[in-house]
C-alpha cells in the first residue's frame, strides 16, 4: 500500500471518529424529547388515573438513557390533596434491541431525593392504588424493571381517619438508599396483583414506627402481594441493637404488621423516654425477645391496639418512683436496709415474662433480684394512660436478721424461711404513685409460688 492510500485511509478514518463524536454530542440535542412532555403526561395521567407533572425530559445515548426531572404523582381526589410521589430526577435506561422492535423496555432506573407519601382510606383503598387496573392487565404496558436504584429517599405512611381527615403518621423512613431488582409497577399499583413485586436490599439512616426510633437499619426487602417483607434486619436502637423481621399488610382495610426481634443493650431510659409520660420511669440495660403484631386503625391512636409477648431482661437499673426495698422494709417494719439503704430504688437485675393485650402489660412471673430483698411476684400495668397498677408478689430479705426483729415481722405477716424473711406483699396505684401493702392471706401467697 502506497503512502498516498495509507494517507487517504488515516483521513477517512479520522473523518468516521470526528463524525461519531460529534453525533454523541450533537444528536441528543437535535432530538428534543422535552417537545413530547405533554404527550407523556396525558399517556401517563391516562393510564394510572391520577395527575402527573413532569418538568423536563432529556435523552442520552450509549447507553440510551431518559432524564426526567422534578416528576411527580398527585393524590386522587377521594384523598387530602398532596403527592403520592415526588422525585427529583429519574434517569431510566432503554433496551436498545426491544427498540429496533417498537417495545419499550427498562433496563434500569435511578431514584434521586424520591419521596413516597402512602395513605390508607378507612374503606380500604391506598393512594397509589390504580382502580382501573382492576379491570384491565394491560393498562400500564410495562415489564418488570430488571434493576432500580434509589438514592437518598423518602417514605411516610398514614391512615385517613373516618372523617375523611388526615391522620397521624405512623411510619417514616428518611436517607433511604438501596437496591431492588425486578421491580413490578404494574403489580404495585394494581390492587387485584398476586406477583412479586420486586426484591433487594436496603438501608435507612432514620426510622419511626409508632413512637420507637431506630437508626443505621439495614434490611433485606421484598414486596408481594400487597405485603413488604423486611428479614435480616439489624439496626441501632436506643443504644443497643435489634435483629429480627418486620412484616407489613397492606391487603386490608385496616393495614397491619407483625414483627418479631432479639434486643441487646438497649439504655431503657432512652426507651422509655419516647413514649408520652415515659421519661424517668425506669434506667438500666435491656436484653430479650420480643414479639408484637396487630392492626394500624384509621384513628388518632393507630398502634393502640398492637399485641403481643416476650421475655426481656434489665440489669443495673433504678425505678425512682418505686422505691422497692425501702416500701418493703418498711411494711416488715424494718429500719435498716442493708445493701440498699443509699437508694432503695436501685436493683441488681430483673427478669420477666410480657404479654400485651388491650392496651395493658401482663406479666405472669416477674423475678427482681434488688440489693438486700429478692421478689418473686406477677401482674399487669395500664398502657392506656392511666398507668395502674395491679402487681402482688412474695418477697424475701435475703440478709438473715436477729431474734428480736425477725419475731416482729413474723407478727406483721412475715415468715421465716432458713432464717430469711419472706411476706406477701401488693403494689396498687399508679406508676407515679404506687401503693405497697402487706399481702392478704395464703390465697395471694399461694398464686405467687405457683408462678415461681
Amino acid at each position: 500500500m502506497t503512502n498516498r492510500r495509507r494517507t487517504g485511509l488515516l483521513i477517512v478514518i479520522a473523518a468516521a471518529a470526528i463524525l461519531l463524536v460529534s453525533l454523541i454530542f450533537v444528536l441528543p440535542a437535535l432530538v428534543n424529547v422535552d417537545r413530547y412532555r405533554p404527550e407523556v403526561v396525558t399517556y401517563l395521567q391516562d393510564k394510572t388515573g391520577k395527575q402527573v407533572e413532569i418538568g423536563h425530559l432529556a435523552l442520552t445515548f450509549f447507553p440510551i438513557v431518559i432524564h426526567i426531572s422534578d416528576f411527580g404523582v398527585k393524590n386522587p381526589p377521594l384523598f387530602p390533596p398532596g403527592y403520592i410521589v415526588k422525585v427529583s430526577r429519574i434517569d431510566a435506561e432503554l433496551n436498545v434491541a426491544a427498540l429496533l422492535h417498537r417495545q419499550v423496555i427498562v433496563k434500569s432506573v435511578v431514584l434521586s431525593d424520591p419521596v413516597l407519601n402512602l395513605t390508607s382510606d378507612p374503606d380500604g383503598p391506598w393512594n397509589f392504588e390504580n382502580p382501573q387496573a382492576k379491570a384491565s392487565r394491560d393498562t400500564f404496558p410495562l415489564g418488570p424493571v430488571a434493576h432500580v436504584q434509589i438514592n437518598r429517599g423518602q417514605m411516610i405512611a398514614s391512615n385517613l381517619l373516618p372523617s375523611d381527615a388526615a391522620g397521624p403518621t405512623f411510619f417514616e423512613a428518611h436517607d433511604i438508599s438501596g437496591e431492588m431488582e425486578q421491580v413490578n409497577l404494574v403489580g404495585i399499583i394494581n390492587p387485584s396483583s398476586s406477583a412479586m413485586d420486586g426484591q433487594g436490599s436496603l438501608k435507612i439512616s432514620h426510622l419511626r414506627f409508632g413512637a420507637v426510633e431506630v437508626k443505621g437499619l439495614e434490611s433485606k426487602l421484598r414486596l408481594e402481594a400487597r405485603h413488604a417483607f423486611f428479614t435480616d434486619l439489624r439496626a441501632q436502637l436506643y443504644g443497643g441493637s435489634a435483629a429480627g423481621e418486620l412484616t407489613f399488610d397492606l391487603s386490608g382495610k385496616n393495614p397491619s404488621f407483625n414483627t418479631n426481634v432479639r434486643l441487646s443493650g438497649i439504655n431503657v431510659a432512652h426507651l422509655l423516654a419516647a413514649f408520652p409520660n415515659g421519661g424517668g420511669r425506669m434506667t438500666g440495660k435491656m436484653e430479650g425477645d420480643v414479639k408484637l403484631a396487630g392492626e394500624i386503625a384509621h384513628s388518632l391512636r393507630p398502634l393502640a391496639g398492637i399485641h403481643g409477648a416476650g421475655h426481656v431482661t434489665v440489669r443495673n437499673g433504678k425505678v425512682p418512683s418505686l422505691k422497692l426495698n425501702a416500701s418493703l422494709m418498711k411494711l416488715a417494719h424494718f429500719n435498716d436496709l442493708g445493701p440498699a439503704k443509699d437508694d432503695p430504688s436501685s436493683f441488681n437485675m430483673i427478669s420477666t415474662d410480657l404479654e400485651l393485650a388491650n392496651e395493658r402489660i401482663s406479666s405472669r412471673v416477674i423475678d427482681i433480684d434488688g440489693y438486700g430483698v429478692d421478689v418473686d411476684g406477677s401482674g399487669s400495668v395500664s398502657v392506656s394512660g392511666s398507668d395502674e397498677l395491679d402487681y402482688r408478689g412474695l418477697a424475701e430479705i435475703t440478709t438473715k436478721e436477729g431474734f428480736f426483729t425477725n419475731t416482729f415481722a413474723r407478727l406483721s405477716g412475715a415468715s421465716l424461711v432458713d432464717g430469711k424473711l419472706q411476706f406477701p406483699f401488693r403494689i396498687s396505684g399508679t406508676i407515679d404513685s404506687p401503693v405497697f401493702s402487706k399481702g392478704k392471706g395464703d390465697k395471694d401467697l399461694d398464686a405467687v409460688q405457683n408462678n415461681r
